[in-house]
């Protein structure tokens, strides 16, 4: 869950601070489809751009750098709450002697600041999703859940490919022999007598 939010955090981050790009389209770049539209779904397949997919206007652009820059000092704030929560933590457990009650405290300090930039990021997209269009945030949720469908399959991948990395360093371990027990058991069977 955590990486999706972050992942819908940075395609906004990606809006708000993106370019704008001419209406009539740059030499070498593709024309978004107009609004209502979606894209060719090769494009989206290939990882298209997301801020063309969205197709937003500049005055939105405007606004959500708007939305971005007024949180800003807000963010930072609560970031470095955040940090300090997380380090006054460490700290009372890596003393000498952790006092139990002190760690209480600092768990609930930090617990405190993590919702604080829960909240901070959650209230800044509710904000950014008001600028988009119904076919925008549409768009935006398709997009999340295809980068959603793409990590579970990355994460599938990986662990496939770990699966069989564990079967191979198991085989090379059973190979590792000094060659000698086939040979041992070669040699006795033709040394014995046959009856």
């Amino acid at each position: 869950m955590k990486q999706l939010y972050n992942r819908v955090m940075m395609l906004l981050t990606v809006l708000a601070f993106s370019t704008v790009p001419s209406v009539l389209g740059q030499a070498g770049q593709q024309v978004s489809p107009p609004l209502g539209q979606t894209a060719e779904p090769q494009q989206r397949a290939i990882g298209g751009d997301p801020i063309q997919q969205l197709n937003l206007t500049p005055e939105q652009r405007e606004q959500i750098r708007s939305i971005r820059e007024n949180n800003k000092s807000e963010r930072m704030a609560i970031n470095s709450q955040l940090r300090e929560a997380n380090r006054a933590l460490n700290e009372a457990l890596n003393s000498e002697n952790p006092d139990e009650a002190l760690v209480d405290q600092r768990l609930r300090d930090l617990a405190s600041a993590q919702a604080a930039a829960s909240r901070m990021r959650v209230l800044t997209e509710i904000r950014i999703r008001r600028v988009l269009t119904k076919e925008q945030r549409t768009t935006l949720r398709a997009l999340q859940a295809e980068a959603l469908e793409n990590r579970r399959e990355q994460r599938q991948l990986t662990n496939s490919e770990q699966r069989q990395q564990r079967v191979e360093q198991r085989r090379a371990l059973q190979n590792q022999r000094n060659g000698l027990g086939p040979l041992l058991r070669q040699r006795e069977n033709q040394r014995r007598p046959r009856l």
